[in-house]
């Protein structure tokens, strides 16, 4: 299950979860439109992981916690560090670091 972010917390869940995929976007990015259906696949594929939609433009301090300098941005975190990140429309790309994070 995806869940959007609601207030600028990404750190808090980040913490609170073992391990979380997010996808920093905006409403006016069409990649971001066109990637959120895929990541919500495989949301449903990687039930152990926690999969969260993050406005970038309203969320700064939970942007700062990757580097967010293109739409859409894919960032995995792991035991509450940052494991990596992807800036892409390409599932492939996005699957390669779901599986780095979700398949241990």
């Amino acid at each position: 299950m995806v869940k959007e972010l609601e207030k600028d917390n990404l750190s808090e869940i980040v913490s609170d979860h073992d391990t979380v995929v997010v996808q920093f976007m905006a409403g006016w990015c069409g990649n971001c439109r066109l990637m959120k259906p895929k990541f919500k696949k495989l949301a449903s594929e990687n039930e152990n992981a926690h999969f969260i939609l993050v406005d970038a433009e309203k969320f700064p301090e939970s942007r700062k916690l990757a580097k967010v300098d293109n739409l859409p941005t894919f960032a995995t975190y792991k035991g509450g560090s940052f494991v990596n990140q992807v800036q892409t429309n390409k599932l492939e790309s996005l699957k390669q670091i779901v599986d780095e994070v979700a398949s241990n």
